[in-house]
């Protein structure tokens, strides 16, 4: 066969192409209008990927400020000898802590308005802190709070790598919260009984041991371009309380009862896949990812059930933690089946944070506010809007367009707008027009349930002549800058009394958590994609 005939055949195969090509543009544009209707019909348009990854832009003000001043609320929260202290109504307390065990436990921080060290809630606060700093440094230091943030994190962990004294024994409580909540008083002038309560082989705590782990090995990612001693110290505590908390397998509050009145835990299977995770990404090491992938996520990870991140619950943080690997990969990590269940299930609770998604929580105020507890009703929306906020920048990054609600399209920017609308509600933007960040604009709670911040700096009260200051009708005397209170009840509204611990109480893992959204929201950039 000749050249010349070939030629034809080539062109008849082209014209039918282009037939099959018009025909199957015609299909596409019928679902495209199709699909196109059916958003309209939902009120949502189609997702923006929203800015490029790279170099923080500029400075949102309002959210620079804020962060500045949530970091405060760390250094008014400082247990033991004060270094560079700020806050000129603090002084040195709390200095015998752990003498009694030969231990040096006077610094961590105190968990709220009372002078107790809760180690759950405060290691659950070096979590939090340590993944900000790891996924928004750089947006930190463009306000100066990096550095604070990291001597505030080393502060705690240095707390509790003395609490971790032998490898099957952790200190979890420093005082006696019947007795201390007896007391108002300034932390300064503490004389009551400071008793030490543990875990160990024979009283497990795999919650307690499990969030303490995960804490020292986040931490020991902040500190290894840092201080690599440290980091390697933190690291080896955390695979040793690793070990003790996964072979001695027991809740912390079964084993001593009488934490259930104040952070009882119903679980210790999230600290055990939390603290794996954290594990793997500072170690690499292959068996942590089977650890949190095999029998043991089947065993605790509830796939498919979407729940609220919270000192007692770690599942919605390890699974958006863990999506890090589906969206950047990671060594060792391929293609484990569970691993997309981690996923999944993290863009179920996407899914139930953002109002327009057809599964969206009813769970919030009318205002938009998420809303689930009269007690401290602020950390469920902080907490949620802190990982929508990481979990949109993990999609910015990889430049992921979109994820799907029941057929319904969203992306990173739907996620960085409810994060967005939680902020603003915390700072301000709200019914009663107030902020419940401690010293934030013009109005915010005057009579903060603080002991320090109740009692002038000059009075001398022992631990029961200051209750005058509790009853007190006067506005605190001090400013527990940067504080989180409780926050608003479901009909929005906040009774500004000392006595009103339920909204007025600011804690440190809520500061933990705010400073964490507000550090991801300061500027526009891009997270790493690796932490190491």
């Amino acid at each position: 066969m000749g050249e010349e005939d070939s030629e034809p055949k080539r062109s008849r195969g082209l014209c039918g192409w282009f037939l099959a090509l018009l025909v199957l543009g015609a299909v596409a544009a019928a679902i495209a209008v199709g699909v196109k209707v059916k958003m309209d019909h939902h009120h949502h348009s189609a997702p923006k990927l929203g800015p490029a990854p790279g170099p923080p832009g500029p400075v949102v003000k309002m959210y620079g400020d804020a962060l500045t001043l949530a970091m405060q609320f760390f250094q008014v929260q400082q247990s033991g000898k004060l270094v560079n202290n700020t806050i000129s109504w603090r002084g040195d307390s709390a200095l015998q802590d752990g003498s009694e065990a030969q231990l040096d436990l006077s610094k961590g921080m105190y968990d709220a308005g009372d002078h107790m060290k809760f180690g759950f809630p405060m290691a659950f606060t070096a979590t939090v802190l340590s993944w900000t700093i790891l996924e928004y440094g750089d947006q930190m230091q463009t306000v100066n709070q990096l550095n604070p943030a990291q001597d505030s994190l080393k502060w705690i962990t240095d707390f509790l790598i003395n609490a971790h004294s032998s490898a099957d024994v952790l200190y979890i409580q420093v005082g006696d919260p019947v007795v201390d909540h007896k007391c108002w008083d300034r932390p300064e002038d503490m004389t009551e009984e400071r008793p030490l309560t543990q875990v160990n082989t024979s009283s497990p705590g795999s919650d307690v041991a499990g969030e303490t782990a995960a804490a020292m090995a986040a931490a020991s990612l902040v500190f290894k371009s840092i201080n690599s001693t440290y980091s390697s110290l933190l690291l080896q505590h955390a695979q040793e309380l690793f070990t003790f908390a996964d072979r001695y397998r027991g809740l912390y509050s079964e084993s001593i009862p009488e934490v259930q009145a104040y952070y009882n835990s119903t679980s210790y299977g999230d600290d055990l896949l939390w603290a794996a995770s954290w594990l793997y990404f500072a170690t690499g090491n292959q068996s942590y990812f089977d650890y949190v992938t095999g029998k043991n996520g089947v065993a605790f990870a509830n796939w498919g059930n979407p729940s609220w991140f919270t000192w007692d619950n770690k599942l919605a943080g390890t699974q958006v933690l863990l999506s890090r690997v589906s969206f950047f990969g990671g060594q060792g990590s391929s293609n484990s089946g569970n691993l997309k269940n981690y996923m999944k299930t993290a863009e179920a609770v996407m899914c139930g944070l953002l109002p327009k998604s057809p599964t969206a929580t009813s769970s919030r105020t009318d205002s938009g506010l998420i809303w689930i507890s009269e007690w401290n009703s602020m950390q469920y929306p902080v907490a949620s809007a802190l990982l929508a906020l990481i979990y949109s920048d993990y999609m910015l990054t990889s430049q992921t367009a979109s994820f799907s609600c029941n057929g319904d399209s969203f992306g990173p920017s739907d996620l960085r707008n409810f994060a967005i609308s939680q902020a603003d509600y915390v700072l301000g933007n709200n019914p009663m027009n107030l902020s419940y960040l401690v010293g934030y604009g013009d109005q915010y709670p005057q009579y903060v349930h603080h002991r320090g911040a109740s009692i002038p700096a000059n009075a001398t009260t022992g631990c029961t002549n200051g209750f005058v200051w509790l009853n007190s009708s006067a506005p605190n005397p001090n400013v527990a800058f940067g504080g989180l209170v409780g926050g608003p009840f479901l009909n929005e509204t906040y009774i500004d009394s000392r006595n009103n611990s339920m909204q007025l109480e600011p804690t440190t893992y809520n500061s933990a958590l705010i400073v964490g959204l507000l550090s991801g929201l300061v500027t526009t950039s891009s997270v790493v994609k690796s932490f190491t």
